[in-house]
C-alpha cells in the first residue's frame, strides 16, 4: 500500500470531485465543507492550496490518486501552540488504514516544521473508524462534549482527541 501526503495539484480536481461528492464523506465532516461538492469547489480549493506558505493541506495519494485530505488549522491568541488536524478519506478506501497512515506522516511533518505543542481532533461520535485512526496515532481522548453537534437535523456528542508533541 503506497500512501503518501503530497501537495495538492489542479490534475488532482476530478478525482477530489469524484471522491468528495458522497454523502456518507460529508456526514463526517463540519458543514463547511460542501455538499454536493462540484468542480468549481475543487478548483477553488486547490488554488487556495497552491498558494499556502508553507504548505498545511494535502492530498492524501493512495498508489499515485488523490483519495482524501488532510490539514490543519493554526489556532490564535492564547492557544497560538495548537493546531487542529482534519482530514476525509473516499468511501471506497475506507478500513483500509490510509487514515492511520495519513494522520502519522501528519504528524511527523506538523512537529517538525511548526512550532506546535498540541495537536488535537474533533470527531463526531459515531465516528469511530476515525478514532481507532487517531489512537493509534499516539492521541488521547481528552474530552466529550455532550450534545454539541447538530449535523443532518441529530443532535451528537463530539470526541476531543489529543497528541502532545513528543519531546
Amino acid at each position: 500500500m503506497a500512501v503518501i501526503i503530497r501537495k495538492w495539484t489542479e490534475e488532482d480536481i476530478p478525482s477530489l470531485v469524484k471522491y468528495a461528492n458522497n454523502i456518507n464523506v460529508w456526514n463526517n465532516l463540519r458543514n463547511a465543507f460542501p455538499h454536493p461538492y462540484t468542480e468549481e469547489h475543487a478548483q477553488s480549493w486547490i488554488k487556495s492550496a497552491l498558494i499556502e506558505e508553507p504548505t498545511i493541506n494535502f492530498a492524501i495519494d493512495f498508489d499515485g490518486e488523490a483519495i482524501g485530505g488532510i490539514g490543519l488549522i493554526f489556532n490564535k491568541d492564547v492557544y497560538v501552540l495548537s493546531a487542529e488536524i482534519g482530514y476525509w478519506i473516499a468511501e471506497p478506501f475506507w478500513g483500509k488504514g490510509i487514515a492511520t497512515e495519513a494522520i502519522r506522516q501528519m504528524m511527523e511533518y506538523s512537529f517538525y516544521y511548526f512550532d506546535i505543542v498540541r495537536i488535537y481532533a474533533e470527531v463526531f461520535e459515531n465516528n469511530k473508524s476515525s478514532m481507532r485512526a487517531l489512537e493509534k496515532n499516539g492521541f488521547y481522548l481528552e474530552g466529550v462534549r455532550r450534545k454539541s453537534v447538530f449535523k443532518n437535523e441529530v443532535l451528537m456528542d463530539d470526541y476531543i482527541w489529543v497528541r502532545l508533541r513528543p519531546y
